[in-house]
């Protein structure tokens, strides 16, 4: 590796300070290292496995002061060509103090020990820790369904029934994939440990990676006899109906959770949730804002003038509102209690009616006649809106 580049290996500068360089080797290293290529392809896994050497090696040297000097100065860590008695010369101590006597004799180390000893921030990844990991309990993913309602099913609660399809264990063989569950053997490639390792010798020593066994994923068992019931997959796919209880008050956006009714664990793991996402469809009249409804009427302007009395439809049937002479455009009462139930509680919201006076349109000439008797006969007085306007003005 001499003709490389160690600083472009690890992608730091020249300069790069101690803590630099161990942050840039440990992405590297986590990234490459061979257990994150246990399902990868074999050329994949050959690619992985020497950019992994490449970047243990190269922070080896970078990260050792006198190998680093020597890299510098010229371009090896061993120094000028011909310097160094005895294989990688003198004090290759960033694997133990290999070097001198032992310079020619080669050495052996389990790279899986070495990254286990530096990423056990990362919650480790020791050999036992991956075939437990195999064999522990999972639980199963969550379902997201969607209900639609009609602004009144949201607002008084009902039940529905709908059907999901979902993952459930086989009951045949429980889960293994097994006949009958038992089925098994031990995996002959890790002798049950759910662990391979994989030596190779290079220029630099014997290099031995350990990770998950390809052959049983983790598990340590192989299967004898596949489950017909599943076809081996321990898995089977079927549509279950469930009754959904939506409570008064729910609105658009909101869910409602039954945990134990989506896809099923693995290794005895629970049972994933339902989520049901509930849309609500819009009203003819009412727009609601929380628990409240907002509702706009359209009067006459003689209903607005003299006043009137208006039959307001709510949710829990009809109720008159009485409208007072001289109401404005825009004015809003409220009717309290006639809005939707609040989920928590006993307690509704309001119905807030905005009245909206609405001029009439193609009047006759009668009519017009009328409101321009009516007009000269109006008080400078009986608008006061209209009178604080001009004086601004």
């Amino acid at each position: 590796m001499a003709d490389k580049d160690y600083y472009e290996i690890l992608g730091v500068d020249k300069k790069a300070g101690a803590d630099e360089l161990k942050s840039a080797y440990r992405k590297l290293a986590k990234k490459y290292h061979p257990d994150m290529y246990a399902g990868a392809s074999e050329a994949e896994k050959k690619d992985a496995e020497a950019k992994f050497k490449e970047i243990n090696h190269a922070y080896d040297v970078l990260s050792d002061p006198q190998k680093r000097a020597a890299y510098d100065a010229y371009g090896s860590e061993n120094g000028p060509a011909g310097g160094g008695a005895g294989g990688f010369g003198s004090g290759f101590g960033g694997f133990g103090g290999f070097g001198g006597a032992h310079g020619g004799q080669g050495f052996s180390f389990d790279m899986d020990d070495i990254f286990s000893s530096i990423f056990s921030g990362f919650g480790g990844s020791g050999r036992s820790s991956q075939q437990s990991r195999a064999n522990a309990p999972q639980r199963g993913s969550d379902i997201r369904v969607g209900l639609t309602l009609t602004f009144e099913e949201a607002a008084f609660g009902v039940q529905k029934k709908i059907s999901v399809k979902r993952v459930e264990n086989c009951t045949a063989c429980g889960g293994t994939g097994a006949k009958d569950g038992k089925a098994f053997k031990t995996c002959t490639s890790c002798g049950g440990t759910g662990r391979v390792t994989q030596v190779q010798r290079t220029p630099f020593g014997q290099f031995s990676s350990t990770g998950v066994c390809p052959a049983c994923r983790g598990t340590g068992k192989i299967i004898t006899e596949t489950c017909k019931s599943c076809g081996g997959k321990g898995r089977v796919e079927r549509m279950r109906e469930i009754t959904v209880n939506v409570p008064a008050g729910i609105d658009n956006g909101q869910t409602i959770t039954y945990a134990g009714e989506g896809n099923g664990g693995r290794n005895g793991g629970e049972r994933g949730s339902l989520v049901v996402e509930i849309a609500v469809k819009p009203h003819k009249l009412f727009r609601r804002v929380g628990s409240d409804l907002q509702l706009e009427i359209p009067v006459t302007i003689s209903e607005a003038a003299l006043g009137c009395t208006l039959s307001v439809p709510t949710l829990k049937g009809v109720q008159d509102l009485k409208v007072p002479e001289g109401t404005q455009s825009g004015t809003v009462f409220k009717l309290k209690n006639c809005g939707v139930k609040k989920l928590r509680g006993a307690d509704s919201g309001d119905l807030y009616v905005k009245i909206v006076v609405e001029v009439p349109k193609s009047l006759s000439r009668e009519q017009k006649d009328l409101l321009r008797r009516l007009d000269a006969a109006f008080e400078t007085k009986q608008f006061p809106k209209r009178k604080e306007y001009r004086e601004k003005l």
